[in-house]
């Protein structure tokens, strides 16, 4: 494991700090492809690859050597049951497979992508600094939807089919399946 472990630290001590500005969810990091515009050729030049492959609702991080072989491999478990506003169950596999795999590659790599906000409260020696604590912000509770409520909503808008996917778990997949179809045919319109 010595090949890899030596190219490992060589791409470590050359790859900067990844930090482009995309904003989201109330703070800023790099994305997927601008991480992999800066690590691809450092990769490349410390001869080692990686591969992300998706095992059910797990990611797992292969990190290769490409002239020994040797790999150092890690899983990383996509937690179920979250819920993000706006969002159908397609949406929410797809931003959390990417947030993971932006994650899984960062740790494994020793990669620095997004903004330290832990440090900007710090003051000079000397001065004290009142700890606040994080405030995380509490996601709706959602309720099943009611056969009535269900029905009624086919006949709804675009904007008012958004807030049923806002507000209401479905009962089963056909009922978000239809109601993803009639809003998607309306939002083509």
């Amino acid at each position: 494991m010595k090949n890899i472990y030596k190219a490992l630290a060589n791409f470590q001590q050359e790859v900067p700090v990844i930090h482009k500005g995309t904003t989201g969810y109330g703070y800023s990091y790099a994305d997927l492809p601008a991480i992999f515009g800066v690590i691809n050729p450092l990769l490349k030049k410390n001869g080692l690859g990686f591969s992300q492959l998706i095992e059910g609702s797990d990611i797992k991080t292969i990190l290769f050597h490409c002239e020994s072989g040797e790999t150092i491999e890690t899983i990383t478990e996509i937690p179920k049951d979250v819920i993000l506003k706006g969002m159908n169950s397609f949406q929410i596999s797809g931003s959390a497979f990417t947030y993971f795999r932006r994650y899984a590659l960062s740790s494994m790599l020793g990669l620095v992508t997004d903004k330290d906000n832990d440090a900007s409260d710090v003051k000079p020696q000397g001065q004290a600094t009142q700890l606040k604590a994080p405030v995380k912000p509490i996601a709706p509770v959602k309720k099943y939807i009611t056969d009535e409520q269900f029905e009624k909503a086919k006949g709804f808008t675009e904007k008012q089919l958004k807030s049923v996917f806002d507000k209401y778990l479905f009962k089963d997949k056909a009922q978000e399946e239809e109601l993803t179809e009639i809003y998607i045919n309306l939002k083509n319109q």
